[in-house]
């Protein structure tokens, strides 16, 4: 992929001297980067954005060229798995063009993984390609099998094309994680139904604690169910064995003895995983956030456009990775009932 200087981006990446990995204050390793290329979808999930969302304009997001020239930097400084997320990324012109970029990487070993994560919807289109150029497995938001209820959750959405999108996706040979957001009074009765369908197809499911980001025009408070809770329900009709299995990311995951497939619970508010942290987001304008529940970031994009080298560029990320925080300060404010930070989480990047 070329740079507008016509420098390719295979050029950069092959400097004689490969900057130093990433380590944080608190000596934790940054492998895993999460990029977000668009801040745009075509669902309006309860829990995520607001119905009426008003979008970055599309001259402020990076160029496709940009972001590949920003993960190859990364790449670059030790990260070995990729996650594009959204938004909805496949929504994203051109996508296609940056995952086979990205996927220069994977060939030459120096990243382990490219993965991504969708709510399905066109999935159906892209299956085939995601598979072609060395994506294995990608993560897909349902929180409910009922169609009607499918509905409400995303405002937008179909459940039946989104089922449609994991066939044509495990028929091109995909490993499919079905991740559940668990909304109280809404979807918590339906979990092991979830579990027992995702299970039944060979595939894992990870259930995630509700994140108080952004305005989004219901209460928090009242979608809140504490996965702590949702665990013991569980536990009443599974046998749920501890395992020592990780992706890299904050799941936590059980074997289910009766059906032989793993459960993660994802739990940033009644207990976060933050002492392991391996993780950095960008946005799609080039902001890099050292953390999702902080709002101290460093904006990469000034650096990125101001030398067709990465030297202003690396010495940008060095210099974040240094504020790095301990942890996340999730809170639902029961008193106000505000967001614990105004940012969505379609701008971050799941």
């Amino acid at each position: 992929m070329a740079l507008p200087n016509g420098t390719s981006t295979m050029e950069l990446d092959r400097g004689e001297l490969r900057p130093n990995a990433l380590s944080d204050p608190l000596q934790r390793a940054i492998s895993y980067l999460r990029v977000s290329v668009t801040d745009r979808c075509d669902f309006r999930c309860v829990y995520c954005m607001a119905e009426h969302m008003t979008f970055l304009p599309k001259a402020d997001l990076l160029s496709l060229e940009e972001l590949d020239r920003l993960c190859s930097a990364f790449i670059a400084k030790g990260v070995t798995k990729l996650r594009l997320t959204g938004g909805e990324p496949l929504v994203r012109r051109g996508i296609m063009t940056l995952v086979s970029s990205l996927s220069r990487h994977l060939a030459s070993g120096a990243l382990k993984e490219l993965t991504l994560t969708t709510n399905g919807s066109q999935l159906e289109r892209y299956a085939s390609e995601l598979k072609a150029n060395g994506i294995k497995r990608v993560n897909v938001s349902l929180d409910t099998l009922n169609g009607d209820k499918f509905r409400a959750i995303t405002r937008w959405g179909d459940l039946d094309k989104v089922i449609a999108g994991i066939d044509a996706a495990q028929a091109a040979g995909l490993q499919i994680k079905i991740n559940a957001v668990a909304l109280k009074g809404v979807n918590d009765e339906e979990i092991a139904g979830l579990l027992e369908w995702a299970h039944g197809r060979g595939m894992d499911l990870t259930v995630i604690e509700v994140m108080p980001l952004g305005d989004v025009d219901e209460s928090r408070l009242d979608q809140y169910l504490p996965l702590s809770i949702m665990r013991a329900r569980l536990a009443e009709h599974y046998t749920l064995e501890e395992i020592d299995y990780r992706t890299g990311g904050p799941a936590r995951y059980v074997r289910v003895k009766e059906t032989g497939g793993r459960l993660g619970f994802i739990t940033p508010l009644t207990h976060n995983f933050c002492e392991s942290c391996n993780r950095v987001r960008i946005t799609c304008t080039g902001t890099l956030y050292m953390c999702l529940g902080q709002n101290d970031a460093a904006g990469l994009r000034s650096p990125l456009r101001a030398s067709g080298n990465d030297t202003l560029l690396h010495a940008a990320i060095d210099e974040a990775i240094t504020r790095k925080p301990k942890g996340h300060d999730f809170v639902i404010d029961r008193r106000h009932q505000r967001p614990a930070l105004p940012r969505h989480m379609s701008m971050t990047g799941g």
